[in-house]
This record gives structure tokens, C-alpha cells and sequence, in this order.
């Protein structure tokens, strides 16, 4: 009887029969194919939370050749299911550059940075509410993107930023490489204590020399990526439970997470070579700066 119905229903809108059942088993596999790219998405997820559709891709590559789905396919269900990511930015300032300490120059604004531990990036970020302040320190290598050493402080003191530097420097493969450290003016990074140690680690000292976040991009899309991507500005934990997590979230960082500008290979992947060709934030946005200027 259901198929004298579907016969009727095919003549009248001239279709046959054949065409029919393939569009309905078309459809039922779009379905399951959509079904399991959003639980191997999901799964991914559960690691970093906010990781884009991009990157998604490149991971899973050959998951989705199995699946013969391409990118724009995966981007379409993403949307149909609302897991595309929409980035946001969120900015506190940890800078406090009106002290008495020497200010040194910029001595890497023109620099091509080629191999790793060539140059780091320094900053420190802001985590947690108002009534419980945390301030994660943050050393990073400008060519590989790899976060060398890190520390959670409930204060700006220098103490912090000091303990990632001591931690990045126990971490260095290439000890003999000539290295320069990089970072704002914030009194942590040029007080006495903090020049004495990198004097001693033999690395040389570089500061921006504007307000501008974009004169220290590097580490601003660091803090962006853990603070955004990985939820950490979201996370409102006690300090111990916090630290666990941001040890977590950085191991994830430097080892399973793809980055654009290392021609999608993981920070500690283009840690380990020299051969690759960098990409750049900074062209991009001074052309951004540029036009805005002449307009």
C-alpha cells in the first residue's frame, strides 16, 4: 500500500520512483555524516573550548576525507549547528610604565625573526573577578609561539613575571643562540631585579615604545587565544584549582594546538626546526594603522 502511495506521489510531481528513494537516502546520509562531524567536534572541544572552524579542519583532515567532506561542507554544518566562533576581545591594563626604572629601545620592530629562541615576548594578563584578583606572567618564543614559561600570581609583582623567566630559561634547546627579550615598559620587567636576571641569562633587553597592543602583538594574541579559546577569563576558580588548570590549558596550547602562523604546525613541533617560514601580525596591522592615518 506505502508503495502504490510513493508511486502515485512520484507520477505526480515526475519524479520516478528510483529518484525518490536516492534523494530520501541522500538525505538520511547528510544527516549522519552532519551527526558525526558535531560529536568529533564536540570531542575536540572538550579540550579547547573555543578552537576555530579552521584549525578544526586541519586536525581532523583526514577524518573528513573519510567522511568526503571538505571545509566549506564542515563550516555549513558548524553554522547549521551553531558552532562556528565568534571572537570577542577583552582588554585590562597590567602596564604600569610611570617608574623610575630605564626604559630600554625597540630593537625588534624591524627584526625578521627566523628560528626560535631567537626572540621572547613578554606580558602579563589578567584573570579572575575583582575580588579575587590573578595575574598569569607569560614568556613566549616570537618565532615558534611556544609558551617558554608562565606563573599565576595573585599580585603584579615582579616576583611572578621573574619565575616564568626563570622557567623559560630552564627550558631553552638552543642555550648557545643569541636571545632578546621583549616586552612593554610595566615596572616589573624594567626593575633591577628583573634586568639583573636576564644580564645573567646573557639575553638582551628590547621594550615597545608606544601604547599601541599591536607593538606587542605576539603576546597579545597569546593572552587572547588562552583567555578566549581556552575560557580561562571565564573560569572563576580558588588559586590552587586555578593553576592546575592553566597548567593544562598551556600544555594543550604547545602541543596539540595548530597555529596559523606556524603553517598550521603545533608551537612545540616548530619549536624542534628552523627551516619554516614565519607569517606575521604585523604587517597586517600596520597597513590597518596606515590607512586609518591617511583617511
Amino acid at each position: 500500500m506505502k508503495s502504490i502511495s510513493i508511486s502515485k506521489v512520484c507520477r505526480l510531481i515526475g519524479i520516478s520512483r528510483q529518484k525518490y528513494y536516492r534523494q530520501c537516502w541522500s538525505i538520511t546520509r547528510s544527516r549522519e555524516i552532519a551527526t558525526k562531524i558535531v560529536a568529533i567536534v564536540n570531542d575536540l572541544r572538550m579540550e579547547m573550548p573555543r578552537l576555530g572552524g579552521r584549525k578544526i579542519y586541519h586536525l581532523l583532515g583526514s577524518e573528513m576525507n573519510n567522511l568526503h567532506v571538505g571545509r566549506d561542507k564542515m563550516f555549513a554544518i558548524l553554522r547549521a549547528n551553531h558552532l562556528l566562533i565568534t571572537p570577542h576581545k577583552s582588554y585590562h591594563i597590567t602596564t604600569n610604565s610611570h617608574h623610575r626604572f630605564r626604559k630600554h629601545k625597540n630593537t625588534v620592530s624591524n627584526l625578521e625573526i627566523t628560528r626560535p629562541e631567537q626572540v621572547w615576548v613578554s606580558d602579563i594578563t589578567y584573570l579572575g573577578r575583582r575580588n579575587n584578583h590573578m595575574y598569569l606572567s607569560l614568556i613566549t618564543d616570537a618565532y615558534s609561539k611556544k609558551i617558554m614559561g608562565y606563573n599565576l600570581s595573585n599580585s603584579l609583582d615582579t616576583k611572578g613575571s621573574i619565575n616564568a623567566l626563570k622557567m623559560a630559561y630552564r627550558k631553552r634547546i638552543y642555550p648557545k643562540e643569541k636571545l632578546i627579550h621583549h616586552s612593554d615598559r610595566g615596572i616589573q620587567y624594567c626593575s633591577n631585579i628583573y634586568q639583573r636576571r636576564l644580564k645573567k641569562y646573557q639575553i638582551t633587553t628590547s621594550m615597545t615604545e608606544s601604547y599601541d597592543p599591536y607593538a606587542n602583538a605576539i603576546a597579545e594574541r597569546i593572552n587572547g587565544i588562552l583567555k578566549q579559546e581556552f575560557l580561562l577569563e571565564d573560569i572563576h576558580l580558588d588559586f590552587k584549582s586555578m593553576k592546575s588548570v592553566i597548567k593544562d590549558a598551556i600544555h594543550i596550547y604547545n602541543t596539540r594546538r595548530p597555529h596559523y602562523s606556524c603553517a598550521y604546525m603545533t608551537p612545540e613541533m616548530m619549536h624542534q626546526q628552523k627551516r619554516i617560514k614565519i607569517r606575521t601580525y604585523k604587517n597586517k596591522h600596520l597597513r590597518k594603522k596606515s590607512l586609518a592615518e591617511t583617511n
